[in-house]
């Protein structure tokens, strides 16, 4: 009969006890895996040890200080190891290179010696059947029953120290997907409303329900909001400008002329052909005196001598219409008048136009697949390139019915915006237009555009 004193769990029980004191004596997870895998020598022996974290892969290895992940070593050791735990994720078991696929035991001897006990956390839960990670421990003896034991139950001790002090780095989407699935596990002692599954749904549907700003961003500008409008009031060739662009002006003030020559020419021409007729029509009133034929062309001369006045009278205007005036005070809105100078127009051809100060608005362009409802005045906030961090408040006066083609090829809507408050900024600058909806669920906010492009691909 053995002697109970002498039997190889007690004489192990001084060597569990001081490595269960350097466990609780480690303050971090590091130290912790340093006693794990070349402290248990004096428990056992075994030649290679090697700690195994599901969420991050090899976490120490006996007689290494700093580990290569990308090593050809640990890369083989990541197969294995996921291959255990694949197979035996709770229970340990004693293994040697026949007992693994072909395609790992095929290195087998290049690595380790014959024996290798697995060893997973003993602290894993049954129910899911997965381990948060484990140990290999290899030797060239086989393995016995005994130290089986010794090893299963050191090693629980050094897990219910180990997780405590481990905060999983989580590196890879296996690792976040085993955190997850261990986070979100049913709890046996709660009711459904208050199980972590149904309290995330719960959160989700609310977050999805949660009211937002239904909002589209436009390409916007500073506008002149009731500008006049300088029309070419005659056929001819700009001779001068008298203004220069953004220039203040006042009223009856020259804004550019015309070349007189020709209209001078059309004068006198008028001129000479009303004293033509005056003088043909004094002849032909003589001559009535005497022929009763004359006295018949009388009525057609006056009328074309009236015809001729018309001409004269109308020459006249357009040479005193030669150079335009300001009709009110404002600033001048036009491009660069020297590509205007020597340009023959055409009556009614837009030249420039006048702004009255402080008369501004927001101009913006809708894309028609950002075309929403608008409520009545809808508030629009213009962020200007050359003062984003002041925005343009404003709210919507109109917005056209039918889009139009813009000069880069895009159909918009045209919006025009009064503005809440006046502004220093000048009309013409540019920038970013955000035109605010009505009040919708977050799941349609986050939907709405992915939905329309699925209906314009699909046709549903």
């Amino acid at each position: 009969m053995t002697d109970p004193d002498t039997s190889p769990e007690l004489t192990a029980l001084p060597q569990i006890w001081d490595l269960s004191c350097q466990a609780r004596a480690s303050h971090s997870d590091r130290e912790l895996g340093f006693v794990l895998v070349n402290q248990t020598q004096a428990l056992v022996p075994y030649r290679q040890a090697v700690l195994w974290l599901a969420t991050e892969g090899v976490f120490s290895l006996s007689g290494v200080v700093q580990i290569e992940a990308n090593a050809p070593y640990v890369l083989w050791v990541q197969q294995v190891t996921r291959h255990l735990a694949a197979q035996s994720p709770t229970q340990p078991c004693m293994l040697t290179a026949h007992d693994l696929p072909e395609t790992l035991a095929r290195e087998w001897a290049d690595w380790w010696p014959a024996h290798l006990l697995w060893l997973p956390d003993g602290l894993a839960d049954d129910a899911t059947r997965q381990s948060a990670g484990g140990s290999l421990w290899l030797r060239e003896e086989p393995w016995g029953e005994t130290e089986l034991a010794l090893m299963a139950q050191w090693s629980g001790v050094w897990w219910h120290a180990f997780r405590p002090h481990h905060r999983p780095q989580l590196k890879t989407w296996s690792s976040w997907k085993a955190r997850i699935q261990q986070w979100l596990q049913p709890q046996a002692d709660r009711p459904w409303y208050r199980q972590r599954r149904a309290q995330v749904l719960m959160l989700v549907a609310a977050v999805l329900l949660f009211p937002v700003r239904l909002s589209v961003l436009a390409p916007g500008e500073l506008v002149a909001a009731h500008p006049v409008v300088m029309r070419s009031p005659l056929d001819a060739v700009i001779e001068t400008f008298h203004v220069q662009p953004n220039q203040t002006v006042t009223k009856d003030q020259p804004l550019f002329s015309f070349d007189q020559t020709l209209i001078r020419s059309r004068v006198e021409v008028a001129q000479q052909t009303l004293a033509t007729a005056e003088a043909e029509y004094r002849q032909t009133y003589q001559q009535a005196l005497s022929d009763y034929k004359a006295k018949a062309q009388l009525a057609l001369l006056a009328g074309k001598i009236e015809e001729k006045r018309a001409e004269l009278v109308f020459a006249s205007e357009q040479q005193q219409r030669a150079s335009v005036l300001a009709p009110q005070a404002g600033i001048v809105l036009m491009d660069d008048p020297s590509e205007w100078i020597g340009r023959p127009v055409s009556v009614g051809e837009r030249i420039l136009r006048i702004a009255t100060l402080g008369d501004v608005e927001v101009e913006a362009w809708i894309p028609i697949a950002d075309a929403i409802d608008l409520p009545e005045g809808a508030e629009v906030s213009l962020y200007l390139q050359a003062s984003p961090l002041s925005p343009v408040s404003a709210r919507v006066r109109y917005l056209a019915h039918d889009a139009v083609q813009r000069p880069d090829g895009v159909y918009a809507y045209r919006l025009r915006a009064t503005l809440s408050r006046a502004t220093d900024h000048r009309v013409g600058l540019k920038g970013t237009a955000r035109v605010h909806g009505h009040w919708v669920p977050l799941s349609y906010w986050l939907l709405r555009r992915p939905w329309a492009a699925l209906r314009a691909t699909l046709g549903l």
